[in-house]
Order: structure tokens, then sequence, then C-alpha cells
């Protein structure tokens, strides 16, 4: 169970760029939650998922040297679905389709590969505690990035440029 949940079903094995493919794998996910339960079912799985992939990530690499393998990326979904949470609810609230919010779904997507590969700051230093606290962490600062990103995207898009 704890490989199946740290490699999100087996999308950590894919190659190149395992935690690119995670990210993106967790985009479809993200979007059929949003349909069944809205943005707050969404925060319910992303609070699970953060929990179950800590749980899972210590499970998976407690007899291994490396505490971050590349096929873990449970981390990946729950950074990803953090990115995407300010366009469903801007998509709740303007009462428009998530889809119809597309550059939001772009810049979420972007962001968070960015924030997460380059980690700086906060990023950074979660990623070298060196256990599955870290493993998840840096990518939960990551998301929060990613979704002030989202959020500053929207503002210019409906504010400074939409004169």
């Amino acid at each position: 169970m704890s490989k199946l949940i740290a490699t999100f079903f087996g999308v950590g094995y894919m190659r190149p760029a395992a935690g690119t493919w995670g990210s993106l794998a967790a985009l479809p996910v993200a979007w059929a939650l949003n349909e069944l339960g809205g943005f707050w079912l969404v925060g319910a799985a992303l609070v699970a998922a953060f929990f179950a992939g800590w749980w899972a990530t210590e499970k998976f690499t407690a007899a291994r040297a490396d505490k971050d393998p590349s096929e873990v990326v449970i981390d990946e979904v729950v950074g990803q679905w953090i990115g995407l949470l300010p366009v469903f609810i801007g998509a709740s609230h303007a009462d428009v389709q998530t889809l119809d919010l597309w550059p939001g779904w772009v810049t979420a997507f972007l962001a968070f590969r960015l924030f997460d590969i380059w980690k700086p700051g906060p990023i950074g230093w979660a990623d070298r505690r060196g256990d599955a606290l870290g493993v998840i962490l840096d990518d939960v600062i990551a998301g929060i990035a990613a979704a002030l990103c989202v959020m500053l995207g929207a503002y210019l898009a409906h504010s400074v440029f939409a004169q």
C-alpha cells in the first residue's frame, strides 16, 4: 500500500522527469475531485494525501539510503493540488467551469514545477530535512508559492490588464 501511495499508483516510475509526470497526473484527478465535490473535496483530498503521503514515504524509504527517491511523487500531487486551489475557488465564485480558467491551470503547473525544481528559500530548507516530512513539506511550500503566482496572475489579468 505504501508503494502505491508514494508512487501515486505507479506514476512515479515513468521516465524521464518522474516529478513532472506526477504533477501532470495530479491535474485530471484534481479536476475530477472538483467536479464531484467542489474545491472543498479537493481540499479534503489534499489533506488526506498529505498525511497518507507522509506515512507512505516514510514506509517506502525506511530501508533506503535515499530518503527522497525520484519515484516518490505523492509529494508532487499534494503540491500541485495546492497550486490549483485558487483556480477551483475562483471558478466556484465566478460560477464558471474550471477548465475555462485554463491560464490558471497553466500558471499553477509551470509555477509549481519551477519552484519544485529551483527550491528557493524555505522550499530548499524543507527539502534538506532529509526525512519523509521534508519530502512532502518542500512541495507543500512550492504549492503555496505556485498558488500565490496563480492569484497574482488572476489579479493582473482581471484588474490591471483588463482595462
